[in-house]
């Protein structure tokens, strides 16, 4: 049961990169509003244990679950004595139930919902992790008990519960989405978060700052041992630096690489570093010609100096990425060799696809740091320059809005462009899934839908036993290696960097800036 708990008078400022696009943690997939609402403000049925080496899923708002013969019912034993935050705007009368979690995955699911009609949102999330194929009743099985939840699926799924520990499952109010809908009010929902989390939200001033109080009634007291968490929002990464040296923030998201030495000499800092669950790539949208042409997608792939662009943008800090994900997954396929840069036979692949004197194509890149590509900028100049080499112009159209540029690429506006991740949930499909058909319009920015790829990663992910799901994944690869819709650049290491002061902060193996159990000396 929670309990209100005295917390300690210490604020933590965090230096963040970016202004969340939005507070509803189902409609964003990126870092920034992971860390800003998901891992602050909500919480999820299942989470991940951060403390193993590989992180494994564990119980959250769920305390316990069970999985039908068949694989296609999941029943979940909900905890009791979790209060949801009090806000100037929404005083609850109840505590989490059932009722939330139906009405969490309803809002998503169910398009002829109240609330959905009235909320003009789409939810990425529930397309790229193909729930929305896949799920086919949520609902409160026992009238007289609101703590038991079941998921009914059309078939066995190998990463549900994964995908269920992932940010955007984060748990909403009903209750509070109710007074939202009487008062006609239901985008406040994306504005003013209510959730069950170590932090509650209080204030958001735009591209500059966002206000927390810890939450004196949080389930897991002793995940929370501030009573202030604030987020400078500081876009340029010297002025970050800056302002950790000053102690004007504890903790910063990731550093320029070329700042790493300057940072480890200071005495008062240190800099953790862990390998990511990521990678850069550069993505071909397939459904523009000539990115059509398997010949073509070759040529780009072998006309980049990858070793250059680490060299380069990564300060050396990075591997070369071969695979379309990183070689700390399983089921990473050791065997994949990259083609041998040459120019002299990439102009040849463009002769044979009927451009010999090359073409014009966009190249689309964020302005904003990424955790997965630290310049973005330097990247594409770096690219451009070796796709000139071949006949090929590429203009670079920079969007400084990372929301719009998601937004826009994901409904394929680009020709080529910048892309990468930090994967959500420690599944081989979070990669290869989202690569697929059911990824077009979301995550798939190649747009490029191939069955003989798709077909192996569906049945992988109907399959339990991890010896065939791996086999099938492996197969997977290779034919996305034949068939090259995009370009793997880099498998990044991650950087933070924190003032000596602060306590019990780990890095978290899948992106975000998690807060749960810091503190400050």
């Amino acid at each position: 049961m929670s309990a209100h708990t005295t917390l300690p008078n210490k604020t933590l400022v965090y230096c963040s990169e970016g202004s969340p696009a939005g507070f509803d943690p189902g409609r964003y997939s990126s870092g920034v509003e992971y860390s800003a609402v998901a891992e602050t403000v909500f919480n999820r049925l299942l989470d991940f244990d951060l403390n193993s080496e590989t992180p494994k899923i564990q119980p959250s708002l769920a305390e316990r679950w069970k999985i039908s013969k068949e694989g296609r019912v999941y029943t979940f034993w909900l905890r009791h004595g979790v209060k949801f935050h009090v806000t100037p705007w929404f005083m609850p009368s109840r505590e989490f139930n059932g009722e939330d979690v139906v009405f969490t995955f309803e809002r998503m699911r169910n398009l002829e919902m109240p609330f959905r009609k009235a909320y003009l949102a789409e939810f990425p999330y529930w397309h790229y992790t193909g729930f929305d194929q896949l799920v086919e009743k949520i609902e409160l099985p026992d009238r007289f008990n609101p703590y038991i939840v079941r998921f009914t699926l059309k078939s066995p799924n190998a990463v549900f519960l994964s995908n269920l520990a992932a940010p955007p499952a984060s748990i909403l109010s009903a209750e509070y989405a109710a007074q939202l809908l009487k008062s006609g009010a239901p985008s406040d929902m994306n504005r003013r978060p209510v959730g069950t989390g170590p932090f509650i939200f209080e204030k958001y001033v735009k591209d500059e700052s966002i206000r927390y109080a810890g939450n004196p009634e949080y389930w897991k007291p002793e995940d929370v041992k501030l009573s202030k968490l604030v987020f400078s929002i500081i876009p340029e990464a010297a002025v970050r630096v800056q302002k950790l040296k000053s102690n004007e923030c504890q903790i910063s998201v990731y550093p320029r690489l070329v700042d790493i030495a300057a940072l480890q000499s200071d005495p008062n800092i240190e800099v953790l570093s862990k390998p990511a669950f990521g990678m850069s790539y550069v993505a071909y949208n397939v459904t523009h010609p000539p990115l059509d042409k398997v010949l073509v997608r070759r040529a780009l792939d072998m006309a980049i100096n990858k070793k250059a662009i680490i060299d380069a943008v990564y300060e050396g800090r990075a591997q070369a990425a071969v695979a379309p994900m990183p070689p700390v997954q399983w089921a990473y396929d050791k065997s994949l060799k990259d083609a041998p840069r040459n120019s002299k036979r990439a102009k040849a692949f463009l002769t044979q696809a009927g451009y010999p004197n090359g073409f014009k194509i966009t190249l689309w890149a964020p302005s904003l740091q990424r955790p997965y590509n630290p310049s973005p900028k330097l990247m594409a100049e770096m690219i451009q320059s070796d796709w000139a080499k071949i006949g090929v112009k590429a203009d670079i159209v920079q969007r400084h809005d990372f929301a719009d540029y998601i937004k826009r690429t994901g409904k394929g506006e680009h020709d080529a462009m910048l892309a990468g991740k930090i994967i959500d949930n420690g599944d081989v499909d979070n990669w290869l899934g989202e690569y697929g058909c059911r990824g077009v319009g979301t995550a798939n920015y190649s747009l490029w839908c191939y069955k003989p790829f798709d077909d192996l990663v569906q049945q992988a992910v109907h399959i339990t036993d991890l010896h065939q799901r791996t086999q099938r994944y492996l197969k997977a690869q290779k034919i996305f290696k034949q068939e090259q819709p995009f370009t793997p650049i880099a498998y990044p290491i991650v950087y933070q960097p924190i003032r000596k002061n602060v306590t019990g902060f780990r890095i978290h193996p899948f992106g975000p800036t998690q807060f749960n159990g810091v503190s400050l000396r």
